[in-house]
């Protein structure tokens, strides 16, 4: 960012009286990614923040319809949202990304596009056996029978982080103790102090 988009970003910030980031948040499907997302925006709404979630049924719709569920097709997904949720960020606006991203390489070209002071990531952590018992839209079933192919966790793989600033456990704790866990560590790098 040039010195005129750094000043603007500042103004921009002082204004909104907080502090942009990305909370990129990773985790298999049905770890519960899309519910902390809602209720994080919902608690950082309430502290008076202004936020943004973005998540995958959302881009697949619009911003990403052109692409397919191959490898490359799936990390150009990831490099896209990366770019719209630093747009975002840079505005000021605290950006909740919800996407399985299950790779280290994508999730680190995220974080090098974002930038490393604005980039938090958040493990979404539940076993497959809690995600498949949680599988509402029933993509596990169908993953296990042939019908959905590369589906990560079955068939493709998830790489666990190894740099996760904050991990959460849904199949562990309650929703709001998710939430009461991210907060603590959100509100700090998010409060604008004059």
């Amino acid at each position: 960012m040039d010195s005129i988009g750094k000043k603007l970003r500042d103004r921009k910030e002082k204004k909104l009286h907080q502090h942009g980031k990305v909370i990129w948040m990773t985790g298999l499907s049905g770890a519960g990614k899309s519910t902390i997302a809602a209720h994080l925006e919902e608690a950082l709404y309430n502290h008076g923040f202004l936020t943004r979630v973005i998540d995958n049924d959302q881009t697949r719709d619009g911003l990403n319809r052109d692409l397919g569920f191959s490898r490359e097709d799936r990390h150009e997904n990831l490099r896209r949202v990366a770019e719209v949720a630093k747009l975002f960020c840079h505005t000021g606006v605290v950006t909740i990304v919800s996407f399985i991203s299950p790779t280290i390489f994508s999730r680190e070209q995220a974080r090098q596009i974002i930038g490393e002071s604005d980039f938090v990531l958040v493990y979404v952590n539940a076993s497959l056996e809690t995600c498949e018992k949680r599988d509402v839209k029933g993509l596990y079933k169908k993953a296990r029978m042939g019908l959905i192919p590369m589906f990560t966790g079955i068939d493709s793989p998830f790489d666990i982080p190894d740099k996760a600033d904050i991990e959460i456990r849904t199949d562990q704790l309650s929703v709001q103790e998710c939430i009461d866990h991210l907060m603590e560590y959100i509100l700090p790098r998010v409060e604008y102090n004059e």
